[in-house]
């Protein structure tokens, strides 16, 4: 059984992970566990290196507990679009790769410069609550085309590329 800790509580994230490792591996017990730990940066990240950083910083709180495969799922900004940074850490390995960016309403922009969340800010805009454990801005702005499992599914595999092809990294 391969044993994946997630660096989240998020039940888009975890759900996200679970997809994309059962994919990866069909054949393959799982047994995918979220847990929250610290970012290091702030809550809602202003550049995709600072989001890189959290995803990073993320893995390295995973690394004092036992796992096959550790995971971190780091949401942020990249001038005016969000997008994710997914990180995995596998027998001291790191793979890593973005998700698909989209681009967010001007008034959702000028509330992120004011240190609001996009979460938040998405949960106002359309009176949701707590979009962020749901389909996140990903699924509100694509009308429920897309959702936070759906595109960070296709960047998890991506991020997997080194493990896959393991004579090429």
């Amino acid at each position: 059984m391969l044993v994946i800790k997630v660096a989240s509580a998020n039940p888009a994230k975890i759900k996200a992970v679970a997809s994309a490792f059962a994919e990866v591996f069909p054949d393959q017990a799982l047994d995918v566990q979220g847990i929250a730990v610290p970012s290091g940066v702030a809550d809602q990240p202003m550049s995709s290196d600072e989001t890189l950083l959290g995803a990073i910083n993320r893995v390295a709180e995973l690394a004092k507990l036992e796992a096959d495969y550790r995971v971190a799922i780091e949401a942020g900004l990249d001038g005016d679009f969000t997008f994710a940074w997914m990180v995995i850490e596998h027998q001291g390995k790191i793979g890593k790769a973005r998700s698909a960016s989209l681009m967010l309403p001007p008034a959702a922009l000028v509330q992120l410069q004011q240190g609001k969340e996009l979460g938040d800010v998405m949960d106002t805009m359309f009176e949701q609550n707590n979009i962020k454990q749901k389909g996140g801005a990903i699924g509100l702005l694509t009308q429920n085309k897309l959702s936070r499992s759906s595109v960070y599914h296709q960047a998890l595999i991506l991020a997997m590329i080194p493990f896959l092809n393991p004579d090429l990294f």
